[in-house]
């Protein structure tokens, strides 16, 4: 064989190393819509590169809130666990680029040997071997594609365990605070309450009414006793469930009473939806997407050949000290080419299965955005539908607090009966937690809208850079 075809070959082959096989990656499409069905003025935007969290909880102007948001973010395990998920991603992206470079390996052997008449000897050696797999078909880049891929998903996934954590904490300090508002309510009820009871009794005393009123009033009263201490178990079972989210023992956290609810925030109308992109969620699956996609050309190389350039160099001597300087020096380079021609259709089913894995990968992006857009919609509904019931609640508390006024002053001058005012104070008193109630749930329709666009609504807020940024050999 003329060896003068082996450095031709060779040279053909690595004219070829900057191939790369494989589909190259798109977006898959979806179907965005041009605008919501709620709210006036919320729109999609196109696709935007992925921004980093906003602190949307600033919205609702509590300290509080604040400051438990930003001592769960420090102490949350959920959150470590992600952070080790990232660097153990990482790391896995740092070892698939590792085979861009040639190996290098020293060995050093010692042996004795001899016999029943031959002398013992004793040979000393030395060994350097270098070995390089030039990436002729894209296999490593590939490899590498899809490993940054799992990377800027993982990204993804701390962002959205992040989030989750802050809609969590500020789902119980909503629910907290509106247990302290329930108190404030029935403790303002409980003293309306020992009024009438009290005024009951000077006119069962003066003969007026009967013991059934005071009976009544009695009643009435014990029944707001019995409920303070509801909201009391509530209460704790709230300010522990917030203690777990801040990473502490719920006997080392302790939250006092609050007077009020935070703010509730107010939706500017002309501002977009946060892409749908940016959730963390549809970004975790775009990027499976972006990762199977790669490991279709990783899986395609197997047909191909490899080239591997070994080199090797050794020294032997009868003495350690002698390596140094030994005269038995020997030396070998060389290429070597290996084809796969018969695997029993191994490399044809890893093809089929990363084929099937990334249309897996596309239906699970595609359903994730359009789970994307339900959640949208029905933040946005439960928001619009909550600020009209909030109008409504208002109007039927002013009339229940005249009617009681009306009816007390009637009882009070002895035309009605204690059960007709009881029933207007319970009233009254069933429209205040009422309207309350409404509140609350406008404060977390508010939090869960935030959670649904991505948390946060400032488009300008910074991209992660070190995700975004290009890097060098890729």
């Amino acid at each position: 064989m003329n060896t003068k075809i082996i450095p031709l070959c060779l040279t053909g082959l690595l004219c070829v190393a900057g191939c790369t096989v494989g589909p190259d990656y798109h977006t898959p499409e979806t179907a965005l819509p041009a605008q919501f069905q709620y709210q006036d003025g919320w729109q999609t935007l196109p696709e935007q590169p992925w921004m980093a969290q906003g602190t949307w909880w600033e919205a609702f102007n509590d300290p509080t809130l604040t400051y438990l948001i930003r001592e769960a973010d420090q102490a949350s395990q959920t959150l470590a666990q992600a952070e080790a998920r990232f660097r153990a991603a990482e790391a896995q992206w740092r070892l698939s680029r590792g085979d861009y470079s040639p190996a290098l390996d020293a060995s050093v052997n010692a042996t004795r040997s001899g016999g029943n008449n031959a002398a013992t000897t004793e040979l000393f050696s030395g060994r350097l071997d270098l070995s390089w797999a030039p990436d002729l078909w894209g296999r490593v880049r590939r490899q590498v594609e899809a490993d940054r891929a799992a990377l800027a998903a993982s990204a993804a996934d701390i962002a959205g365990v992040r989030l989750t954590l802050q809609i969590a904490v500020a789902q119980g300090y909503i629910r907290l605070r509106a247990l302290d508002r329930q108190r404030d309510i029935l403790e303002q009820s409980m003293a309306t309450f020992e009024r009438s009871a009290e005024l009951t009794r000077n006119q069962y005393n003066a003969g007026i009414v009967s013991r059934s009123d005071v009976i009544q009033a009695e009643t009435q009263r014990q029944s707001l006793r019995t409920q303070l201490y509801d909201l009391d178990q509530q209460r704790a079972l709230e300010e522990n469930a917030l203690a777990a989210l801040l990473g502490v023992a719920p006997s080392a956290f302790g939250l006092p009473a609050g007077d009020a609810l935070p703010a509730l925030p107010v939706l500017p109308a002309t501002l977009p939806s946060v892409l749908i992109a940016r959730r963390p969620d549809v970004v975790v699956a775009e990027r499976g997407v972006a990762a199977a996609n790669a490991r279709i050309g990783v899986a395609q190389t197997a047909w191909l050949p490899t080239l591997s350039l070994s080199a090797y160099g050794a020294v032997q001597d009868d003495t350690f000290s002698g390596l140094f300087d030994a005269p038995q020096r020997v030396w070998s380079v060389g290429p070597s080419l290996a084809l796969t021609l018969f695997d029993g259709g191994r490399r044809r089913a890893t093809r089929d299965l990363a084929e099937a894995q990334y249309d897996e990968q596309v239906a699970n992006y595609r359903q994730t955005v359009l789970d994307s857009l339900r959640d949208v919609e029905n933040a946005l509904a439960t928001v619009q539908v909550l600020s009209e019931k909030a109008a409504q609640q208002d109007a039927l508390v002013a009339l229940a607090e005249e009617n009681e006024r009306v009816i007390n002053n009637r009882y009070r001058a002895g035309m009605v009966s204690f059960l007709e005012l009881a029933t207007a104070q319970n009233l009254t008193l069933d429209a205040r937690r009422t309207r309350l109630g409404i509140t609350s749930e406008q404060l977390q329709a508010t939090v869960e809208l935030a959670g649904a666009i991505g948390g946060g609504w400032d488009l300008d807020d910074p991209v992660i850079e070190r995700i975004t940024r290009p890097v060098a050999g890729e």
